[in-house]
Order: structure tokens, then sequence, then C-alpha cells
């Protein structure tokens, strides 16, 4: 019986993460497809290295089939060396990327370029959209399984094998080298190398944005010598727990209270007229990227 419950989990499990997987690719396959491939500038990393190649063989050979060249073969030796689940995993994902670009092909859907929009066309736009769409899926990825790409693969393979090394400096390098090459590729011009820049920036905020979480708040740490009264208003008027601890302030020796209490960003204003209102008190504030439970 434990055995059927446990395979049981074991494939409903793979279910959700290939689902994932796929949404993740469908995601980053139509930033790509709609806003960037017909666009002149490259996404950072291996899939900037496939598009740069797309590119200098003229649109000639087949976009989706570079992709999967340049990122399979990476993912087949994160299988091997580092983690079978995740290689897997990143290759139904780059494959469902590169092969829903086919799809939309194939739907005859018209993809935001010069060619399809005139004078309503602004390169800048489809910085900004590759930049946000791909971001997500990025994100899903990222949030799920800890790599999202090749780039993200190549540093898993280095740290197997050299675990000392600086993976983020790896991953600068591998995005800085994309914009160096772009720079030539597209005929030493500066607009795709601005473009390739902004798509990298913007992709990498809204990546750290949906990593921090959407459930994220403000923890405050108040010091007072009154802290059943400020507590309780606490309570009463913002509807968040607050945690009590004793403090000694080691200036005048005395024995105070600590109050945490976490709110909401939208809640900041009142926090700080509640603590005006009680002279004497102390506090201070930083952002929490996610808070569990029961939080409202």
């Amino acid at each position: 019986m434990e055995d059927t419950q446990k395979k049981t989990s074991t494939v409903w499990q793979w279910t959700v993460d290939i689902l994932i997987a796929i949404c993740a690719g469908i995601i980053v396959g139509f930033a790509y497809y709609f806003f960037q491939n017909s666009n002149d500038f490259a996404p950072g990393g291996v899939g900037g290295l496939a598009t740069i190649t797309y590119y200098l063989c003229g649109y000639t050979v087949n976009w989706s089939v570079l992709m999967v060249a340049f990122n399979v073969p990476i993912f087949i030796l994160v299988t091997i060396f580092v983690n079978k689940r995740l290689g897997v995993i990143l290759i139904i994902y780059m494959v469902t990327q590169s092969f829903s670009a086919e799809v939309f092909a194939w739907l005859n859907c018209l993809p935001y370029c010069q060619a399809n929009y005139g004078t309503d066309f602004e390169v800048v736009f489809a910085c900004i959209a590759t930049g946000v769409i791909s971001g997500v899926g990025f994100s899903i990825m990222l949030r799920k399984f800890g790599a999202s790409g090749g780039t993200y693969a190549i540093s898993a393979l280095i740290k197997r094998f050299r675990p000392a090394t600086n993976i983020a400096y790896v991953s600068f390098l591998m995005d800085a080298s994309v914009v160096f090459i772009a720079f030539f590729v597209y005929g030493m011009r500066i607009t795709p190398v601005i473009c390739t820049l902004l798509n990298l920036f913007i992709a990498n905020i809204v990546v750290d944005y949906m990593l921090q979480g959407l459930r994220n708040g403000y923890k405050f740490e108040i010091v007072t010598d009154k802290p059943e009264e400020l507590s309780a208003e606490l309570l009463a008027k913002l509807g968040h727990g607050v945690t009590e601890i004793r403090v000694t302030g080691m200036y005048s020796h005395s024995e105070k209270y600590m109050l945490v209490c976490i709110i909401r960003k939208k809640q900041i204003g009142a926090m700080m007229k509640i603590i005006q209102a009680y002279k004497g008190s102390f506090a201070s504030f930083s952002k929490v990227n996610e808070v569990f439970g029961r939080f409202k």
C-alpha cells in the first residue's frame, strides 16, 4: 500500500513539474517569437548565442532548431553529472520554449516588428516586452527548479566540478560576452547593444521581484517601556500579531521590551503614527521578502 501511494505521489509530482516547465517554456517562447526574433537584438547567455547565430545565417536556419542545438547538450550534461530530474525538466522546458515559436508561426501570428507595424513600431517597446514576459517565465523556473536556461545549467556544471567558483561572476561574464559579440554581429551599431542590455536588465528586475514573492511585508522592531499598551493598539488598529522580547539598554542598563511586528506596506504610515504617540520608543524596520502562515 505504501509503495503504491509513493509511486502515485511520484507520478503526480512529475506531472506537476512537467506542466510547470511547459507553461514557463510557452511564456518565454511567446516573448522571443513576438518581440525579439524579428528585431535584431539578443537575450543573454546561451539563448543569445543561438539568436546571434540565427541572425548570422540570414534567418535561413530554423531558430527553434538552433535553440535546441545550443541548449539541450548542456542540459544532457546536467542530467548526467548534476541532477537527473533537473536535467530532464530543463530539456522539456527548452524544447517547449523553442518549438512554441513554430506553433505561433503555424497559427500565422504576426510578430511585433517594423515590417508588420510600420510607424506604430518602437524597438524599445520590443525590448521591454521581451524582458518583462521572459522574466516571468524565468522566475517560474527559478522559483520551482532553481534553473531557467543554459547559463544556469553551465553554472551548475562548473559548480559541480569546481565548488569554489563564483557562479554570479560566471553568469555575468556569459551575459557580458553576448553583449560584446552583439556589437560586432549587428553591424557595430549601438542600438542592438542597448536593446540587449535593456532586455537583460528588465528581465533580471522581473526575476528578482517575482522571486521575492508577492506576500512580502515590513518587519518593525520597536523598543519601548510600554509594551502592553503599544501591543494592544497595534493588534486593534493593524490586525497583526506582536511578539514581545525582553531587552537591556546598554547605555542606561535598564530593562526594556522589544516588540516585533510584520505589516503590509500600506500600513507603514499608520504604524509610524502609533509609535510616535509613545514618547521614548525607538523603532526600526526592514523589508521581508515573503511571509508564510496567517498573514493578511
